[in-house]
């Protein structure tokens, strides 16, 4: 979040959000904001925003124009050439098959 863009959020009318956790967690939300110099609400509301924008991160849009649009297909529709690592990743069984 930018420095213009955290006075915009500051400037905006405020709602609540209202959490109901356990003890357990609500001291270690607290230990873990002061350990961040931050308050509660600071350190929550800076957490749940970059879950949420890790969240969205797959959900991306890019645009091409029809040159770089037949590269792109081009690269998904390549055969995949093999390679050490690749082989080694193939061989490995998978954590439910060990």
């Amino acid at each position: 979040m930018t420095v213009s863009s955290r006075r915009e959020d500051m400037a905006s009318p405020r709602e609540t959000i209202n959490l109901r956790a356990s003890a357990e967690q609500k001291a270690l939300i607290d230990r873990a904001a002061s350990h961040l110099g931050k308050t509660r609400t600071e350190f929550m509301l800076d957490s749940a925003r970059k879950a949420a924008e890790n969240a969205l991160l797959d959900q991306r849009l890019f645009l091409l124009d029809d040159s770089q649009y037949a590269k792109f297909v081009a690269c998904l529709e390549a055969p995949v050439e093999p390679n050490e690592a690749l082989i080694k990743l193939l061989a490995t069984p998978s954590p439910w098959e060990r």
